[in-house]
């Protein structure tokens, strides 16, 4: 007989008590768990074992959002483990003094709708994948 798996605690419960009135969604991405709202990831939560500078509250963002949520979020920084020096995606660390605030203002600017916070799966996949001009498509094989 096989024997149930545990679940894994949630990482940083109280960020989804805080998103709670907004009933936020989980679902595993990338060892983390992600936090959709409606059709949107706002955030992903990690807490792998052992020091890691990414564990804490990954916001959903873009880069043309990072200078004006720095102020809010000073030790806002690019994830490691994604391996560019600046990604969309940005941690709030774990280690950081003043992480539990910083979850939580991020969490207050969700519940506020802030454009800055989010990210629809999928959209800038969609452009990509388009057929380029040229390509052969299925009404014009051998195109290109």
């Amino acid at each position: 007989m096989f024997a149930a798996r545990s679940r894994k605690p949630v990482p940083h419960e109280f960020v989804l008590e805080a998103l709670a009135p907004l009933g936020p969604e989980t679902r595993p991405l990338f060892g983390c768990l992600a936090v959709y709202v409606g059709e949107k990831i706002v955030l992903a939560l990690r807490d792998k074992p052992g020091p890691s500078p990414d564990n804490g509250v990954w916001l959903a963002t873009s880069e043309q959002h990072h200078a004006a949520l720095r102020p809010d979020f000073p030790g806002m920084r690019s994830i490691e483990v994604l391996g560019k020096s600046v990604t969309g995606w940005q941690v709030l660390p774990a280690d950081a003094p003043d992480f539990e605030e910083a979850a939580l203002r991020a969490c207050a600017l969700i519940r506020a709708g802030d454009p800055r916070i989010g990210k629809v799966p999928g959209e800038k996949r969609k452009k990509r994948d388009a057929p380029r001009a040229g390509a052969a498509t299925p009404d014009k094989p051998g195109a290109g």
